[in-house]
């Protein structure tokens, strides 16, 4: 065991924090892409990944739902991190100084009010800790970056502006992702299981295959489509439902969405977090 949990981004991205607040025992490991930090679990270099699924305001992370049926990995857990952006200037600057803020674009749309309110003019960067660190290198007063206040502690930069997003609910949910299943834990709050499946070419197949669960009293809280290695014809379903495999009305849902479809597969069986409801 390494005792440690691998992440996308820069030390200082929000999937840093997302791995201080659900496992702050591990060491987090950093990243350069999405597939790095499977690989880090696969390989023995980390016992856990952190990946980033959906954000409040704009949706599914892109990738991450085609990615998860091949990486081999298994969900064990779900948390949720709240997105608070703050603007960071290198050390004694004054909020009268800066001129221009740079971000990864997701979150330069994020705070489109401030930016205006301000006069900020806008800096795209490859992500939201490596504007920070980039900052930082830098010691411009005039540029200062958007980011978690992790990222201005570990780069050593002042904070400007705090809590500064549009959307104050903003909040992203995460995975946690282990080489091996742990279906066997009760969550206090219930249980979620994650399957993928694709639907089999008859007629009404996709409403037939959701029959199963509104007759059996089983809630799905997200069901998305993407398509299969860029065909338009070949749709694969991500689906999310509240309940554990043998709970008997899941088990009779699963059942007969096995009839109506296939490759399905079955992604984590994870209690449901807190801050879910």
């Amino acid at each position: 065991m390494t005792n440690r949990i691998a992440f996308q981004g820069e030390p200082g991205a929000y999937s840093h924090q997302a791995c201080h607040q659900a496992r702050p025992q591990m060491e987090a490991l950093p990243c350069r892409t999405f597939e790095d930090a499977v690989d880090a679990v696969k390989s023995g270099a980390a016992d856990l990944a952190m990946l980033p699924v959906e954000n409040s305001t704009y949706g599914r992370v892109a990738d991450i739902h085609s990615m998860l049926p091949q990486s081999g990995l298994h969900i064990i857990e779900e948390a949720f991190v709240r997105v608070h952006i703050n603007l960071l200037g290198v050390k004694g600057t004054q909020l009268d100084q800066v001129t221009h803020a740079m971000s990864h674009t997701v979150l330069l749309g994020q705070c489109q009010s401030f930016l205006k309110q301000h006069g900020l003019h806008r800096i795209t960067g490859a992500d939201t800790a490596g504007s920070a660190q980039h900052v930082a290198q830098q010691g411009d007063p005039t540029v200062a970056a958007l980011a978690s206040e992790l990222a201005g502690e570990i780069y050593g930069l002042d904070v400007l502006a705090r809590h500064i997003e549009d959307n104050h609910d903003n909040t992203t949910r995460f995975l946690i992702m282990a080489p091996e299943a742990d279906a066997a834990r009760r969550g206090d709050n219930g249980m979620i299981t994650s399957f993928v499946f694709q639907v089999r070419n008859i007629p009404a197949a996709l409403y037939k295959a959701m029959g199963g669960f509104a007759t059996n009293g089983v809630n799905m809280t997200k069901l998305e489509s993407y398509m299969v290695d860029g065909s338009f014809t070949a749709t694969q379903f991500y689906a999310d439902i509240e309940g554990h495999p043998d709970d008997p009305g899941v088990k009779l849902a699963l059942d007969e969405l096995q009839y109506f479809t296939t490759n399905t597969k079955i992604l984590g069986v994870y209690p449901a977090a807190r801050e879910r409801y």
